[in-house]
């Protein structure tokens, strides 16, 4: 299969292109550093790396930021950061390349382990999560061409746990290569509407 990473510099992109390159093409997509320039925030960019690439198997989003700060702190502004990269640019990445995926292909997304288990400071990475998950379920039932959608909501990965154990008290990381097994079991298995948890 062609398969489309993006956020494929990412700890959890590096290993999902990694793990599915062991028998798939990967062509890897990103900010930098990357087989093709995309920011999802920007439907033109999106339409650019769809031009590029040209037909696909599957498509990959690993990627999505978010404002983490206090409640009382966080602004229209500030959540515009999660809506406009983590809910909207990754549900545009489908919607803009829904014409690009081969038939039977596949789209997964990321989600996260907050909308389930939040913490302090996490409201806005809750409330983006919750929508893309959402959006998967009812997306799915709709999806032409046999074209399948689902989502992983990873914990924290042990990989990363030095730059957030501060946020995440008690929680127990995973792995990057868990994590990775679920995009895996997305791209190649035959469900559709899921979110797989790697907790």
């Amino acid at each position: 299969m062609r398969i489309i990473v993006i956020g494929a510099s990412g700890t959890i992109g590096k290993a999902v292109a990694e793990e599915l390159g062991k028998t798939h093409e990967i062509i890897r997509a990103g900010r930098n550093g990357a087989d093709v320039k995309v920011d999802i925030t920007s439907i033109d960019s999106l339409k650019n790396m769809y031009k590029q690439t040209g037909k696909v198997d599957a498509v990959v989003s690993a990627t999505g930021s978010a404002y983490f700060g206090p409640l009382s702190e966080l602004t229209p502004e500030l959540n515009e950061t999660a809506i406009e990269s983590k809910l909207k640019g990754q549900i545009n990445a489908v919607l803009v390349g829904m014409d690009y995926v081969n038939d039977g292909g596949s789209f997964t997304l990321t989600t996260g382990i907050l909308m389930d288990d939040p913490i302090l400071k996490g409201a806005s990475a809750a409330m983006a999560n919750g929508g893309v998950k959402a959006f998967v379920k009812a997306a799915a039932i709709e999806m032409p061409r046999g074209i399948r959608i689902n989502s992983v909501s990873p914990n924290v990965v042990q990989e990363s746990w030095h730059k957030y154990s501060g946020l995440f008290p008690g929680f127990d990381p995973v792995p990057v290569s868990r994590v990775a097994l679920a995009f895996k079991k997305s791209v190649e298995g035959a469900q559709t509407g899921q979110n797989y948890e790697v907790y």
